[in-house]
């Protein structure tokens, strides 16, 4: 028969040993319009109570990522909701003589309300965003500084937007040479990394075309505008305007400057992702959303909040899988 002690030990439950989750990484990729569904990503992440402890961004991904850093989603949202073909257009202030063909001075005032004086070292969030110096190749984290500045660089597409000079350093767009930052995410001390590609959804990229040539169906190229000398100059932001959007079934300037950028950002992205890849990765359903709709941003950030919903069973095991038993003094 067992005493009375053995029985209270017997009943008494062995306490399990409180857990530490892992300390979380949002790699946030680029992808110009497709980048609302980061909002969506976001929006999900912490509905589920999944809070980041370090967000890198490229481009836009370092826009949305910036702002929520700096508790300025709400009013990113907001003003990408309201978006319109007319209103888009409206940020386009061409700039014929610069080192890109927008100014960006209407876009980045918009994007960076609230951000004023924010600093990057301040935010409760740890946060970089990825640029790279034009005449080097350096991949540039910008760790510290003006958060505006930081976000400004990292989504200066070269060609479109002029480079922004921070630190004695010329920069462009991230997604140059780091377009899912997953190894930034991974060396700031994070054990888990949650990565967003927003461009895997674009399917027959990428293959070899082995044999082709012109045939009867091509079009003669336009001959060369006649018009020009001093009343051309007047003309030309018209004609640089209509260009954006492209006529004739012939893709704009900017269509084509983007969507080569892209092949490239796609190549490099499987390259970098296969040899150091994110633990959990998201991957919207983006192909209906082009790189300039940026009139679809409810549908962008939708498509966000799916991909995120569907990824959330996959991050809480990680998330189990990674915990570590509480030590309090070594013991």
């Amino acid at each position: 028969m067992r005493s009375g002690g053995d029985r209270a030990t017997e009943a008494t439950p062995h306490a399990e040993p409180a857990m530490t989750r892992p300390s979380i990484g949002l790699a946030l990729g680029g992808g110009a319009a497709r980048g609302f569904a980061h909002i969506g990503v976001l929006r999900t992440l912490v509905k589920h109570g999944i809070l980041p402890d370090v967000i890198v961004g490229t481009s836009i991904g370092a826009v949305v990522g910036g702002c929520f850093a700096a508790e300025q989603l709400d009013s990113l949202e907001e003003w990408a909701r309201k978006l319109t073909v007319r209103s888009v257009l409206g940020y386009l202030d061409i700039n014929l003589t610069g080192s890109g063909i927008i100014r960006g001075t209407h876009l980045a005032s918009a994007l960076e309300q609230g951000l004023t004086n924010r600093r990057i070292e301040e935010l409760k969030i740890r946060f970089a965003a990825i640029a790279t110096e034009f005449n080097t190749g350096h991949e540039i984290w910008l760790t510290r500084g003006r958060l505006a500045d930081a976000l400004r660089a990292s989504y200066a597409l070269p060609g479109i937007f002029p480079p922004v000079k921070i630190g004695g350093r010329w920069l462009v767009d991230g997604a140059l040479v780091n377009p899912v930052p997953v190894s930034a995410a991974r060396a700031l001390d994070t054990r888990l990394v949650i990565a967003v590609n927003l461009n895997s959804d674009l399917f027959g990229r990428g293959t070899i075309v082995a044999s082709h040539g012109s045939d009867e169906s091509d079009e003669p190229p336009e001959p060369a505008s006649k018009g020009g000398g001093f009343l051309g100059l007047f003309g030309g932001e018209r004609s640089l305007r209509r260009q954006f959007l492209g006529r004739n079934g012939s893709p704009g300037i900017p269509t084509v400057m983007v969507e080569a950028f892209n092949v490239m950002q796609d190549r490099i992205t499987r390259a970098r992702m296969a040899g150091d890849p994110a633990d959990v990765l998201i991957s919207p359903k983006l192909g209906g959303v082009g790189m300039f709709d940026f009139h679809k941003a409810e549908e962008a950030i939708a498509a966000g909040a799916d991909a995120t919903e569907k990824a959330v069973e996959q991050i809480a095991d990680a998330i189990t899988a990674l915990s570590q038993p509480y030590v309090v003094n070594g013991k």
